[in-house]
């Protein structure tokens, strides 16, 4: 089963596919290396970015978001203000702390390599990553970021994405895999959508759970906006793109306008300020991409501020909706 925490993922940006799975993979690598106690051993690592990772992966910040991995973090819970400082100090140092708990050598030159023109057979976004102890391979393992965050190592790349996402052979009240499933079972139960997907995510957690997470969700796009509003300046990369939000938003502010229309300024306005935080590497919610972060907390922003406010069975009820929807496109 496809969950809602699956198609909404609290991450950064700029991208799903090249920063929160590479930081995950880093992550999982190292858990992995510490269960079967080689993590001690180590006084090195190498990774390397095959495909799209390698060639795109200096402008998506993969190379930031594998060390962050390595260090012990994850999208969800990094300090998105201390990244720039710890990455620096790692840089000047050459050492890099795994998991919080063993320090290794991590030189500028080396550690991590960008492959331009070498790919995988499997997947265009693979990384490989090597524990070593005095230059000997002592711990390896080959992951792909198949996008939205998910990640698959190579030896269960032949599973389903269902499969990779939940071992479970829970089974489910209510499943579907088209359109018309999903509408039938509303037809038959008499339930909203919103209920159906509730039932099928009590099966793994409880309900004051699945509240309680999409409540954060509803926090972490709110926090996104109001970052992306309130922030001026020139966004990362080489482009010298200026952030527009925070100037809109001003304007939008002094306007008495009567157009019928000017509703769309505010709801692009939300989703700019969104897209504009996730390029800038800041803290979002994956819906289910980064590229497509924005849309869904500007239309319920947007119903929020201007027609009617949220209160939480309303949050749910629409996140548990769109979440339906976008597991059918999954």
């Amino acid at each position: 089963m496809i969950s809602v925490f699956d198609i909404y993922k609290i991450g950064i940006g700029p991208s799903s596919s090249h920063t929160v799975g590479p930081m995950k993979a880093a992550y999982y690598f190292l858990e992995a290396a510490k269960e079967k106690g080689v993590l001690a051993d180590a006084d090195g690592i190498e990774v390397e970015l095959f495909g799209s990772l390698g060639q795109t992966g200096k402008g998506h910040g993969t190379g930031k978001a594998v060390i962050l991995g390595l260090a012990g973090e994850l999208p969800e819970t990094v300090d998105t203000d201390n990244v720039e400082n710890f990455l620096a100090q790692t840089r000047d140092t050459e050492k890099l702390v795994l998991l919080k708990e063993k320090e290794v050598d991590f030189p500028k030159e080396g550690a991590i390599v960008f492959h331009r023109r070498k790919t995988m057979p499997k997947h265009a976004n693979a990384m490989e990553l090597r524990l070593l102890k005095q230059g000997e391979v002592i711990y390896k393992d080959l992951y792909y970021s198949i996008g939205g965050g998910f990640i698959v190592r190579d030896e269960d790349f032949d599973e389903t994405l269902e499969e990779a996402i939940e071992q479970s052979d829970k089974p489910i009240p209510y499943p579907f895999d088209t359109a018309a499933e999903l509408l039938q079972h509303t037809k038959d139960t008499g339930m909203r959508i919103s209920s159906l997907m509730m039932a099928n995510e009590k099966v793994f957690r409880t309900e004051d759970e699945i509240r309680s997470g999409l409540m954060k969700i509803w926090r972490t796009m709110q926090q996104s906006i109001e970052n992306g509003i309130n922030t001026e300046g020139i966004l990362p990369g080489g482009l010298k793109v200026r952030r527009r939000a925070s100037c809109l938003y001003q304007r939008l502010k002094k306007e008495k306008s009567t157009e019928p229309m000017q509703f769309m300024d505010w709801v692009d306005l939300f989703a700019l300020a969104v897209n504009e935080e996730n390029a800038a590497g800041g803290r979002i919610v994956t819906a289910p991409t980064n590229g497509a972060a924005g849309i869904v907390p500007a239309v319920m922003s947007y119903a929020d501020k201007f027609i009617e406010t949220l209160d939480e069975d309303s949050v749910v009820r629409f996140l548990l909706t769109s979440a339906a929807i976008g597991i059918l496109y999954k």
